[in-house]
């Protein structure tokens, strides 16, 4: 995970080596000598350029994929317990009161507990304990009339959703990119920018500005994929708007409906 001061460092520093590494080279290999293998570079930049462009993109677009993917799981996995809540209406008082405490309990867990330890990288036990709880109500031996036994099925069914899906929002919070991938992210980034730095332009300061731009560019993207890589994480991370949603819904219907 980075924070945003170590984006800006990451950024601010990717710009310097570029710019010491272009000095360098023009203190070794003036650009006088350099511009009779101009056509040379130039093709080497053209090509390095559009295949390192096509491995960014494709793995921007990778972990935009995953973070979508980790956004909506969360939004089904509050959908559910709000159906969970409702479904809990045709139980029987007792059994319906503590579901939908439950529910509460639950969505409450997750802001507070379970966001801050996967924005960590941990996780916490909170929300297992009360699914536990929420099968050991609705496993509860009762005689119950044909509607309520649909209402039972039907809450056992969102119980189970609940938990089906807070499982893969644990593994999403947990996964990453591959040490390889991540290899080939930073020594393309670092080839490309070392490959026009050695272009031998007749302009110091347009050159100059060139590789910055390019540093700028290539620097962004790496850090915005990092951001990304890590959906629960980071400066840009999967918000539980869905439970708070949830919980406002629950304390606003739960004195009228609690007793019903």
């Amino acid at each position: 995970m980075l924070s945003p001061l170590q984006d800006i460092l990451i950024v601010f520093g990717s710009i310097v080596a570029a710019l010491l590494f272009w000095w360098l080279v023009r203190r070794l290999w003036p650009p006088e000598r350099r511009r009779i293998h101009n056509e040379i570079t130039g093709w080497q930049i053209s090509v390095l350029g559009t295949t390192y462009a096509v491995i960014v993109g494709f793995m921007l677009f990778a972990v935009w994929s995953d973070f979508q993917t980790a956004d909506r799981n969360v939004e089904i996995e509050a959908g559910c317990l709000v159906n969970l809540y409702w479904a809990a209406s045709g139980l029987p008082l007792s059994q319906r009161q503590e579901i939908r405490k439950l529910a509460s309990d639950y969505a409450d867990a997750m802001i507070t507990e379970e966001w801050p330890a996967m924005n960590r990288g941990a996780l916490t036990h909170a929300g297992t304990k009360i699914i536990e709880q929420f099968w050991e109500s609705a496993s509860q031996a009762q005689s119950l009339n044909a509607v309520e036994q649909v209402s039972l099925e039907h809450a056992m069914s969102e119980i189970g959703s609940i938990t089906e899906h807070r499982r893969i929002r644990q593994l999403q919070s947990q996964a990453s990119l591959p040490a390889v991938l991540w290899t080939v992210l930073i020594v393309g980034a670092m080839i490309t920018i070392m490959s026009s730095c050695l272009f031998g332009s007749e302009y110091p300061s347009l050159h100059v500005l060139q590789v910055v731009t390019l540093a700028l560019l290539l620097s962004l993207s790496l850090v915005t994929i990092a951001d990304i890589n890590r959906p629960f994480r980071g400066t840009v991370h999967v918000q539980p708007m869905g439970f708070e949603n949830a919980k406002r819904m629950f304390e606003k219907y739960g004195g009228t409906h609690g007793n019903q």
